[in-house]
């Protein structure tokens, strides 16, 4: 166990982006219930992604992390859980055939229900109330009872996270993950897009080689992996009480771990080294990520990498970059330098969505997708000038048919936002751009294995 750690040792420290509760003995409450419930993931499981990351941070694998920006209860649903899964099976499929790599599979998903906020409170027509911070602590309609923080909404995250997880788990060992289904995996509104036809032409290829298999006697019923895959679980451990109260000791190894979810991560602005999130994570043996934005200190974040991995375990911590299209080849080598000067096993992921939400003109908050590829560009560029390997993408995405952000061959404009904008947050990639960004990550990713020149770059 980390020294001096505990699983409320983080209540002595300043924890950032967290709500005021105001009945403390209904938190008090929810935190008891919650710590009698059954975890949501098992520590084998998390030792296992650690393992896996392991392979990413030696190059031996690519991290593929992906879902939505914030959960919602609203809409939790069957079909949109399976939707996501599939557009993640899918754009895992088409980066294993351009990186000749397996494919880490991690979704915000089953957990992903709090939200950072750049300010805690919200003015509408001349009234103040607090923002809203995810479902699980407060509600998005702009009402004093909604907007209250309610510890009770942690227990709806909890069933909903359980409930999803079930699915999940059924529909990667229940045949829906079978490599043989893949002409099923196209959702109705894909069809007919530029991806779609691309893909139809890589299930054809992968159809051959799968029915020249079959016939040497190499099917799902004498080697399962190809009727079943693995996806792992996310979420940011934002909201602490919910985080410790799911913490428990491995009976096998005696470790600790977060059992809300596979894999946690620390964002952008609760990465404080003395901060309450640092010091919760720093002590469960989960596999961690940690948001690097463009405010990030070489030398603070050499600092941040020995307490939260001080055994420089290569599984161990996940370093995501969310610089903006235009900061990444400024920030970036300073901080890939001092990790390989210092010697730091680490992986390195791009997660392109974050620096790059703009206001649009319409007034909706959007993404161009031509900024998102640029940051995810100019991340594998920096990687390969410097001799280092871009182990994964960290993208908001989901199966749903949204209208979120700007371009991608759909070519979404700014009036187009308002047809299909669901988000509770921030915008997302829908499929068709999630699938788009996948074939261009997989052409730079094949030609990067054949030592040839990088390009990343849509059709026009």
């Amino acid at each position: 166990m980390a020294a001096g750690w505990k699983t409320d040792s983080w209540r002595s420290k300043t924890a950032l982006q967290t709500p005021d509760y105001p009945d403390a003995a209904a938190l008090r409450s929810v935190e008891d219930t919650l710590a009698n419930y059954p975890p949501l993931v098992f520590a084998g499981e998390a030792r296992q992604l650690r393992a896996d990351l392991a392979r990413v941070a030696n190059g031996e694998a690519f991290l593929l992390q992906g879902g939505d920006c914030a959960e919602s209860f609203a809409e939790f649903s069957a079909n949109n859980i399976r939707d996501t899964f599939k557009v993640m099976l899918q754009m895992a499929i088409v980066l294993t055939f351009g990186a000749a790599l397996p494919i880490v599979k991690v979704g915000r998903m089953a957990g992903q229900f709090a939200k950072p906020r750049s300010a805690g409170t919200e003015v509408i027509d001349g009234v103040e109330l607090p923002s809203y911070r995810g479902d699980i602590i407060n509600g998005i309609d702009f009402s004093g009872a909604a907007r209250t923080p309610d510890p009770n909404r942690m227990v709806s995250a909890y069933h909903q996270a359980s409930a999803t997880l079930n699915l999940l788990r059924a529909f990667a060992g229940g045949g829906l993950a079978d490599v043989h289904q893949v002409h099923r995996w196209n959702l109705d509104f894909v069809k007919g897009s530029p991806q779609a036809e691309r893909y139809r032409e890589l299930a054809d290829r992968l159809t051959e080689a799968l029915d020249f298999m079959s016939a040497c006697g190499v099917t799902p019923e004498s080697v399962p992996q190809l009727a079943e895959t693995d996806l792992y679980t996310s979420h940011e451990a934002l909201l602490l009480w919910y985080e410790q109260a799911l913490t428990r000791q491995d009976s096998l190894s005696g470790d600790w771990y977060d059992c809300s979810a596979h894999m946690l991560w620390i964002g952008d602005r609760t990465r404080q080294l003395d901060g309450a999130h640092v010091e919760f994570l720093r002590g469960v043996e989960n596999p961690i990520g940690m948001k690097c934005g463009p405010s990030l200190d070489p030398d603070d974040m050499l600092r941040l990498i020995d307490a939260l991995n001080p055994a420089n375990d290569p599984g161990r911590l996940t370093l995501i970059a969310r610089m903006g299209h235009d900061n990444v080849e400024k920030h970036l080598p300073p901080l890939i330098r001092a990790v390989e000067r210092e010697g730091k096993r680490v992986v390195w992921s791009s997660d392109p969505m974050h620096g790059n939400t703009i206001k649009a003109d319409s007034g909706y908050k959007t993404r161009p997708f031509d900024r998102i590829l640029a940051e995810v560009r100019s991340f594998f560029d920096v990687h390969a000038a410097e001799g280092t390997h871009a182990g994964g993408v960290h993208f908001e995405m989901t199966g749903q048919d949204v209208t979120e952000c700007l371009g991608g061959a759909q070519e979404i404009r700014d009036e187009d936002l308002s047809a299909r904008y669901h988000t509770h947050c921030d915008p997302r990639l829908n499929a068709t751009q999630a699938l788009e960004l996948a074939f261009l990550l997989s052409e730079t990713l094949k030609l990067s294995r054949n030592g040839e020149p990088r390009q990343l770059k849509a059709a026009s």
